[in-house]
C-alpha cells in the first residue's frame, strides 16, 4: 500500500535501491503482491499461519547459535524464556502447515540473522487474522535477537516534531489493555477502544449499555468492519445516528442527520499519525489550497461544537464546557500545532529566543523540513518501569497452545485442488483508498477491478474460465463476482478486493454505485477473532465458490 503505515515516499524506488545496493528483498504473501513483484524472492503461505513461519525463524535461530542481541541487550530482557517457547516449532513441523519449505525457513532464517543488517517489517496482513497478536509480537522477537531492533538497517523509532506518544504518556495515558470488556461477548479494550467485531451484537442485544445512538466521522464500517451485513441491519435499528461525512454512503444511509464538513483542499492539514511512523524524521504543513464556503464547517469546529452542547451536569459544568470551547475555538488548530512543535523535541519548549521548530518554520518551508535521519532511541523512548523490553509476554506466551494446536489441525487438512472450501483473503486497488477513491470516474475507470482472483488449478477443478459469474459464500453470507484466473493467487486461495459493495440502496454516489462491486466484508466472519487482542480476522475465510444461479427472466 506504498509504504502503509511505513511512512515511505516513493516505495517502488526505496526497494530497487536496496537491490542496488546488495540488499535482498523477501515477501511473504499469499498473493504474488505488487510488492512481490519487485522483490527478489516471494514466499507463497496459507492465511493465517504466519505465526508458525516466525516461530520457526525464531527457533532455527536459536538451535543455530546465530542470536545476537548486541546493543539491545541493554534493554530486553526473557531471551531464555523466548528460547524455551519457540524449541518445539521446528521448520519440519510448520513446514506443512505454512506451504513453505523446511529448507527454505531455515534458508531465510540464516540469511536474516547473518546480514549485516536486517528487518522484519509485517503490518495489515499479519494484523488482521487469528493470531495477529502472537505475528506481531514475534515480529519484533525476530529484529530483537538479531541486534536489529534501534539500529541503522533494522527497525527504529521516530523522533517526531509533534510526538504524540510523548504528550500522551505524560499525561498518563500510556496505553491500557483488558481494562475493561465488552457487555454481550467479552472481548478486551485495547487503548480504551473496544473490537469493531462486537459492534453489531452490542446494537442489537438488549439490556443495560445496550448501544442506540451511535455517531461515525469519515469511516464506513458496513463496508470495512466484519460481517458488514449485519451491522447493516444493526444500523438500521438505532434510534440516533449522526455522520460527520459529505457522502451519502452504505453508511451514512442511516443516519438522521449527516453534518458535512469541509473537503480535503478546504483545509489545512499537519499529519500527526504518518510523521511517528515515518522512515525518516519530517515536518510538513499543509495550508487549504481553496477557501472554503462561507457557511461550511471543519471537522474540528463541528466536534468542537458537539462537545460543549452534549455536556452533561448542571449549569456551572455546562458553562465550563462552553468555555472550554471558545477557548479551543479562539486557539484553532494553528494555534495547538504551534504549540505542540514548540514543546517538541525539534521544538524551543518556550525559550524565548531559542531557534526552534515552530508553526513559522512550516510555513516558510511549504515542501516540508528535513529534520534528518532516525536516531538510536531506546532505552530513552520505553515507559517501562524497569526500562527494558519483555521479550516473553505472559499473554503471548499462552497463546502459543493455540499456534500449537493449528499444527495439528491443519495436518488433517489436505490442501489440494479437488473442488473443496477454499480460504478467502483481501486485497488493496492501487487507485483506491479503502472505499473513498471509487467516486471518482478517472480513479475507477477501466476493467473491473472488482474480481474474485483464483489460481487456475482450482479454477479448473470447479470447471470455471476467466470472467465467468461466480457466488462465493461463507458462513455469514454470500456474493456473485466476475472470476479472474491468475497465478498471483496460491492454490486454494482466493481473494476479493477491500472496499466495494456500492450497490446498496439509498447509497447516493453517482459513479461508485456504477461501479458497486460487492463487499468482501459481506462474507467476512464477525465470530472470528483473535482471542489475545479480540480483534477482527478477516484472513483466511473459509468460502465456497460455485457457477452463480441465472438471473431469473424478466417479468
Amino acid at each position: 500500500s506504498n509504504g502503509s503505515l511505513m511512512t515511505a515516499p516513493g516505495a517502488l524506488g526505496r526497494i530497487e535501491a536496496i537491490r542496488a545496493r546488495g540488499g535482498r528483498v523477501v515477501v511473504v504473501d499469499p498473493r504474488k503482491t505488487e510488492t512481490a513483484q519487485v522483490a527478489d524472492t516471494h514466499h507463497f503461505i496459507r492465511p493465517g499461519t504466519d505465526a508458525l513461519l516466525l516461530l520457526a525463524l525464531v527457533q532455527t535461530i536459536f538451535a543455530e547459535g546465530l542470536e545476537r542481541l548486541g546493543e539491545n541487550a541493554a534493554f530486553t530482557r526473557g531471551l531464555e524464556t523466548v528460547r524455551d517457547a519457540a524449541a518445539r516449532f521446528t521448520p519440519e513441523r510448520v513446514a506443512p502447515a505454512t506451504g513453505i519449505d523446511a529448507s527454505a525457513i531455515r534458508s531465510l532464517a540464516r540469511d536474516f540473522a547473518k546480514a549485516q543488517s536486517a528487518v522484519c517489517y509485517g503490518r495489515i496482513g499479519v494484523c488482521t487474522q487469528d493470531f495477529g497478536g502472537l505475528n506481531c509480537w514475534l515480529v519484533n522477537v525476530l529484529n530483537a535477537i538479531t541486534s536489529n531492533l534501534d539500529r541503522p538497517g533494522g527497525a527504529m523509532f521516530t523522533t517526531p516534531a509533534v510526538d504524540v506518544v510523548s504528550l500522551t504518556s505524560k499525561g498518563g495515558q500510556s496505553g491500557s489493555f483488558g481494562r475493561f470488556k465488552s457487555r454481550v461477548r467479552g472481548l478486551p479494550e485495547f487503548g480504551g477502544e473496544l473490537p469493531v467485531a462486537v459492534l453489531a451484537e452490542e446494537m442489537e442485544t438488549p439490556g443495560k449499555g445496550q448501544i442506540r445512538a451511535l455517531v461515525t466521522s469519515c469511516g464506513n464500517p458496513v463496508l470495512s468492519t466484519p460481517n458488514g451485513g449485519r451491522l447493516d441491519r444493526a444500523l438500521a435499528s438505532l434510534d440516533f445516528m449522526v455522520s460527520v461525512d459529505f457522502y451519502v454512503n452504505e453508511t451514512t444511509r442511516h443516519a438522521n442527520i449527516i453534518l458535512p464538513p469541509t473537503f480535503a483542499l478546504e483545509h489545512d492539514h499537519y499529519d500527526l499519525a504518518f510523521h511517528v511512523l515515518a522512515i525518516r524524521n519530517t515536518a510538513k504543513y499543509s495550508a487549504p489550497l481553496v477557501e472554503r464556503p462561507r457557511e461550511a464547517r471543519h471537522d474540528w469546529e463541528i466536534f468542537n461544537e458537539l462537545t460543549w452542547r452534549m455536556a452533561r451536569g448542571g449549569t456551572l459544568a455546562k458553562l465550563q464546557a462552553r468555555a472550554r470551547g471558545l477557548a479551543m475555538a479562539k486557539l484553532a488548530p494553528r494555534g495547538l500545532l504551534n504549540l505542540l512543535l514548540r514543546m517538541g523535541p525539534h521544538g524551543d519548549r518556550f525559550v524565548p529566543f531559542a531557534r526552534g521548530l515552530r508553526l513559522r518554520s512550516l510555513l516558510d518551508a511549504p515542501h516540508g523540513i528535513d529534520l534528518g535521519p532516525l536516531e538510536k532511541t531506546l532505552p530513552g523512548k520505553l515507559k517501562t518501569k524497569d526500562k527494558r523490553i519483555d521479550l516473553a509476554p505472559a499473554p503471548f506466551l499462552s497463546d502459543l497452545a493455540r499456534a500449537n494446536a493449528l499444527i495439528e489441525e491443519r495436518a488433517k487438512v489436505v490442501v489440494s485442488t479437488s473442488p473443496t472450501s477454499l480460504e478467502l483473503i483481501g486485497r488493496r486497488e492501487l487507485r483506491s483508498n479503502n472505499s473513498w477513491m471509487h467516486n471518482s470516474q478517472r480513479l475507477i475507470k477501466g476493467k473491473p477491478r472488482c474480481t474474485l482472483r483464483m489460481n487456475p488449478a482450482d479454477a479448473t477443478a470447479r470447471g470455471l474460465g476467466d470472467g465467468a459469474m461466480v457466488m462465493v459464500t461463507s458462513r455469514v453470507g454470500e456474493v456473485t463476482a466476475p472470476l479472474e484466473i491468475s497465478t498471483d493467487l496460491m492454490p486454494g486461495v482466493v481473494s476479493l478486493p477491500h472496499g466495494y459493495g456500492h450497490g446498496r440502496e439509498g447509497v447516493k454516489l453517482r459513479v461508485a454505485s456504477a461501479n458497486a462491486g460487492v463487499s468482501i466484508n459481506d462474507l467476512t466472519d464477525d465470530a472470528r477473532v483473535d482471542t489475545v487482542s479480540g480483534n477482527a480476522s478477516f484472513s483466511g475465510v473459509a468460502v465456497e465458490v460455485t457457477p452463480a444461479r441465472p438471473a431469473p427472466p424478466a417479468p
